[in-house]
């Protein structure tokens, strides 16, 4: 029985939260601020969090970041606005989804139905580019034993582009696997975190791993050098 951690201060949304949840067969925990929602959290044990932003004591954001240096489990976001920033935000610092309220049940059970699938799949605990590694399990990256600091949106495109090694992803296949289906914003987003990747990485240890392919879109591979 999947168990899952809920983390709302609203104890309407909590209670019809909970008891949609219990009947679908998940194992329900609940904390009403984010500083006892945190440190349940990181006691372990949950196969997903859902997290909402609005929260007192210590708000979402706030929570995921500080759990993110140590955890990986999957955080879906409940956000009270359908507001960009917020969604982005999120996503930046580590979370695997977000929804925004008011939310169909039917919507919230699709979304952690996959989520929970992603966690299943199996992954490799370290993915290597030539000096590069990528370690999924601990959310770190490094050049030559050097760690590399990077956002949770610049490490899950890093991650897909490392997945396909030599492989040639499109512009519109990156955005639809790292930003969602659904983003909506500035339609050059990839090319700017490639951009990102490529000065703290690429630019910051003197090689060229990630490869611009004209008019198609990107590919990670291991060179030596510039271009």
């Amino acid at each position: 029985m999947p168990k899952i951690l809920l983390i709302e201060d609203e104890e309407k949304i909590a209670r019809f939260v909970e008891l949609e949840l219990t009947h679908e067969g998940y194992e329900v925990f609940k904390a009403m601020d984010g500083r006892k929602g945190l440190e349940m959290a990181e006691s372990g044990g949950y196969d997903l969090l859902l997290l909402d932003i609005m929260l007192p004591e210590l708000n979402g954001m706030e929570v995921l970041r500080r759990l993110r240096k140590t955890s990986s489990v999957p955080v879906i976001m409940l956000t009270a606005r359908d507001a960009v920033m917020d969604k982005v935000t999120g996503l930046d610092a580590g979370a695997d989804d977000y929804i925004t309220k008011p939310f169909s049940i039917e919507e919230l059970l699709a979304r952690i139905r996959l989520a929970l699938r992603k966690q299943q799949t199996p992954a490799l605990p370290q993915l290597v580019c030539g000096p590069l590694a990528m370690d999924i399990a601990r959310h770190t990256v490094a050049v030559d034993g050097e760690q590399v600091d990077l956002t949770g949106r610049e490490f899950s495109l890093l991650q897909m582009l490392i997945e396909n090694q030599s492989i040639v992803l499109t512009r519109d296949a990156l955005m639809e696997r790292v930003w969602g289906y659904d983003y909506v914003g500035e339609t050059n987003i990839v090319d700017v975190y490639i951009r990102y990747l490529r000065s703290k990485i690429d630019d910051r240890f003197n090689i060229k791993l990630i490869h611009t392919v004209r008019g198609v879109g990107y590919t990670i591979k291991q060179e030596q050098g510039h271009d």
